[in-house]
């Protein structure tokens, strides 16, 4: 049973697993970064309050977390084929990944950003600092240890998605298992998959843990 196109067949999964991982988590901070900062920034305690924005903002994230991947997965059928032409395979599936993981990374960069000691903000502030600069070099700064910290459990976090997809035909090692080991019962195939995911998330933790440590000014 363990021929070359299996062996093909689980290595090409990997691939496929890592690209939507890592695509959708990229798209998704392009989106999730500036949505956690503008949370922060227009809060009641933030650089430039503003009740409108933050509580529609907030609103938005909120709901689009409630939603369970797979729900979502489904409801966006439609924006995933008029964006990617179907709404299967891998790169079809970096959309519903995207806009599920958006949320939760706005929320992780807000809580990193509100770790930021206030008194460094103040003395920024008291220097004539602009705003972007602010953003840019004092909270940013200042938080980019936990910020990377959360861009790990992120990665493990769409990493667990991309295998939900694969009841869809999204592709990758989730579907995988899915075909062979829930459809064929083969047992053995799919026990190797889950090896592999938790393989994938455990080396991600320890390149992020490494390279948050380094980057900690607290540790030198």
């Amino acid at each position: 049973m363990w021929d070359s196109t299996v062996v093909k067949m689980i290595a090409e999964g990997t691939l496929v697993t890592l690209y939507m991982t890592l695509v959708s988590t990229l798209a998704a901070y392009v989106l999730g970064l500036p949505m956690g900062i503008i949370l922060v920034v227009t809060a009641k305690d933030g650089l430039r309050p503003n009740k409108l924005i933050y509580k529609t903002l907030d609103f938005i994230v909120n709901i689009v977390r409630s939603v369970p991947f797979l729900i979502l997965l489904i409801l966006v059928i439609p924006l995933t084929r008029a964006i990617v032409g179907k709404a299967y395979g891998p790169t079809a599936t970096i959309v519903p990944l995207v806009l599920a993981a958006a949320p939760f990374i706005a929320r992780m960069v807000e809580s990193s950003l509100l770790e930021v000691d206030k008194g460094v903000i103040e003395a920024a502030q008291s220097m004539g600092a602009g705003l972007w600069t602010i953003i840019w070099k004092v909270l940013l700064g200042e938080a980019r240890t936990s910020l990377i910290v959360g861009a790990t459990i992120v990665l493990g976090t769409v990493l667990g998605y991309s295998s939900m997809a694969g009841i869809v035909g999204g592709g990758g090692l989730g579907d995988i298992a899915i075909q062979y080991g829930y459809y064929r019962y083969q047992a053995d195939i799919m026990w190797v998959t889950v090896i592999l995911l938790v393989v994938l998330v455990q080396i991600m933790q320890v390149f992020g843990t490494r390279l948050s440590k380094k980057l900690d000014k607290r540790t030198r």
